[in-house]
């Protein structure tokens, strides 16, 4: 009964796939513990019939393992369960310890058989875009009016904790042998923030950040062709805000979701303030930006008399990333705001 009654709190009740992952990485007794959350641990000892002492020693175990949150990281006395299968799912892959091929493929039959469907269908359905895109900082850093919430590197300096884990999404996807087509993440790229930063710091997941090395990684990010994601707020610092993922088409729970749900990526997040834009007349035609671009917005087109292609952007279809700006060798590309700054919200 504890598998099942987790199933149903992650809103996919008797769900084979799920099982298999949840009977992977909990026995029966750790499981009717995490059933029992959430809860103290004298609340949780008393309600399993458990001794104290070997509750608090499968809370640790399963805290290290990504399944259970403590509310205060340094005394973990009070735990709860994964809110939601997002949060399960990132939090037992992205770990610097997590090398586990057989997680990985169960992970990856949940999701592909009804996992990133239903997560598309979700998010769309919500109405509510919780994420946003970030422009890149190396396509925005000369450009006036830039606003510092959408500056990834001023959102990564005024944090007061920054660390860094595998990205769960390119760490299942490494472990299954289908690598990510953009980078092969030897250097992290999921960039926690706060109180995330704390709890992958406490869980010994990945590694703590100076802020030097944050702005140096955000550049690397942007040379892979990566796209900042945010939450959709003006907020730069907020308990809530956790993570700045760094996403890419081929292996991101964003894309993977809204395809398996068969909805415009654009209902599940929203787009930046900008646009891109070519100059006609610098553009060689060479298709880097069409094939960086991970929103499928840039064609190439061959101009009235002219004898080469060239590129141009496909305005409703562009979320303003700057990952074409940042991979042009001939600065034929740019950004510019098309949106106002109450388009971001408080």
């Amino acid at each position: 009964m504890s598998y099942e009654a987790l199933m149903e709190k992650l809103g996919f009740a008797g769900s084979e796939k799920l099982e298999k992952i949840l009977k992977y990485v909990m026995d029966e007794e750790e499981a009717k513990v995490a059933s029992a959350l959430p809860g103290t641990i004298d609340e949780i000892s008393a309600k399993v019939g458990i001794e104290k002492e070997r509750v608090r020693d499968i809370l640790e175990g399963l805290f290290k393992k990504g399944v259970v949150f403590p509310r205060d990281f340094k005394n973990r006395e009070y735990f709860r369960f994964a809110r939601d299968i997002i949060q399960l799912h990132d939090s037992t892959l992205a770990s610097k310890h997590v090398k586990d091929p057989e997680l990985a493929r169960f992970w990856k039959e949940f999701l592909e058989y009804e996992g990133y469907k239903r997560m598309g269908e979700l998010l769309s359905l919500s109405g509510v875009k919780i994420w946003r895109v970030i422009p890149a900082y190396n396509a925005i850093k000369d450009l006036p009016d830039v606003l510092p919430h959408e500056n990834m590197k001023e959102i990564m300096k005024a944090q007061q904790k920054i660390a860094v884990v595998p990205c769960s999404c390119r760490n299942l996807s490494m472990l299954i042998r289908e690598p990510c087509k953009h980078t092969d993440e030897k250097t992290w790229h999921c960039i926690q923030v706060g109180r995330g930063a704390e709890y992958v710091i406490a869980k010994d997941a990945g590694i703590e950040l100076s802020h030097e090395a944050a702005l140096a990684l955000i550049d690397e990010i942007e040379r892979d062709g990566l796209v900042h994601t945010w939450p959709n707020t003006s907020k730069m610092v907020d308990p809530r805000i956790t993570v700045n993922c760094n996403c890419c088409p081929d292996c991101c729970e964003f894309f993977l979701s809204s395809r398996a749900a068969k909805v415009d990526i654009g209902s599940i997040i929203e787009k930046s303030r900008y646009e891109a834009f070519v100059e006609i007349d610098k553009c060689t035609g060479c298709q880097t930006c069409v094939e960086r671009c991970p929103f499928d917005a840039i064609e190439l087109f061959k101009p009235e008399g002219s004898k080469k292609f060239k590129a141009r952007v496909i305005p409703e279809k562009c979320f303003g990333c700057g990952v074409c700006v940042v991979g042009c060798e001939r600065s034929a590309i740019r950004l510019k705001a098309v949106r106002p700054p109450e388009f971001i919200p408080p």
